[in-house]
């Protein structure tokens, strides 16, 4: 798996982040950073995220998904469950460009 690291304001291939978890290793009730390619946008507020290890769905709601499918970024946030799967509750992403898109889990 290849993260990417913020030097200088621009981002670089490197190795993976001591923070970064591979997907097929992410744990229920942490909070974890992943880094992937989106596989495909299964809602308007969730898509699927792949790694060498596995995939897992990504819920970024309310709100539109502003990714698109083949782009790669790095998502930090909460696993949980959802049907028994885990699932990623998206506090904050990083697009390959170095750009972050923060996400509000406010429900009314």
């Amino acid at each position: 798996m290849r993260a990417f690291l913020l030097l200088t304001g621009f981002l670089v291939a490197g190795p993976a982040l001591a923070n970064t978890v591979a997907i097929g290793d992410l744990q229920y009730g942490t909070t974890a950073t992943i880094s992937g390619v989106v596989d495909r946008i299964t809602d308007e507020d969730e898509f699927r995220l792949r790694d060498d290890s596995g995939s897992v769905l990504v819920y970024i709601g309310p709100g539109i998904v502003p990714f698109d499918t083949g782009e790669a970024i790095t998502v930090s946030g909460i696993v949980d469950r959802d049907l028994g799967r885990l699932e990623v509750y998206a506090r904050e992403a990083t697009r390959a460009d170095g750009t972050k898109v923060t996400f509000d889990h406010r429900y009314e």
